[in-house]
C-alpha cells in the first residue's frame, strides 16, 4: 500500500533525542533518592510500626522512579558518540539503577546506601552536563 503524495512529510526533522533539548534532567533521579535518603532516616528515627510500613512503601516507590528516571537518560538521551566519550558511562548507569534496586537503597533502610546512589547520580549529572555544553 503506497500513501498518498498529499500525506507524506514536506520536512524531516532530526534531533539527538527524542524531544527538544530541556526535558531531560539527571535532577529528576536525584531529587528521588534525596527522598530515599529522608525516609532512610525518618524510618531509624521512629518505632511506630505503622509509620514504617508506610516509610517502606513509600520509599520503594521512590526507588522505582529513580530508576526510571535514569534509564530514560540512558536509553533516550544518551547516544552512541557520547558512550564512545565516556566509556565508563554504560556501568554507571548499570551501577546507579542497581543501587535504586532490592540490591541496594530499595532493600534497605542504610542511609549510606542511598549515599551511594546519590554519589553515581551526580557522576551521571557531571557527564550529563558536559554533554549538553558540547
Amino acid at each position: 500500500m503506497r500513501i498518498p503524495r498529499i500525506l507524506m512529510p514536506r520536512v524531516t526533522a532530526s534531533a539527538h533525542c527524542d524531544l527538544p533539548c530541556g526535558v531531560y534532567d539527571p535532577a529528576q533521579a536525584r531529587i528521588e533518592a534525596e527522598s530515599i535518603k529522608a525516609i532512610d532516616e525518618k524510618y531509624q528515627a521512629n518505632t511506630d510500626p505503622e509509620f514504617r510500613t508506610r516509610a517502606l512503601i513509600i520509599k520503594e516507590q521512590r526507588a522505582e522512579l529513580v530508576k526510571h528516571h535514569l534509564w530514560v537518560l540512558w536509553t533516550d538521551y544518551f547516544k552512541p558518540a557520547h558512550f564512545e566519550k565516556y566509556p565508563n558511562l554504560h556501568s554507571l548507569f548499570n551501577e546507579a539503577t542497581k543501587l535504586a534496586g532490592a540490591g541496594g537503597a530499595k532493600g534497605s533502610t542504610d542511609s549510606a546506601k542511598a549515599d551511594e546512589l546519590l554519589t553515581k547520580i551526580d557522576e551521571i549529572s557531571k557527564i550529563f552536563w558536559e554533554t549538553k555544553q558540547a
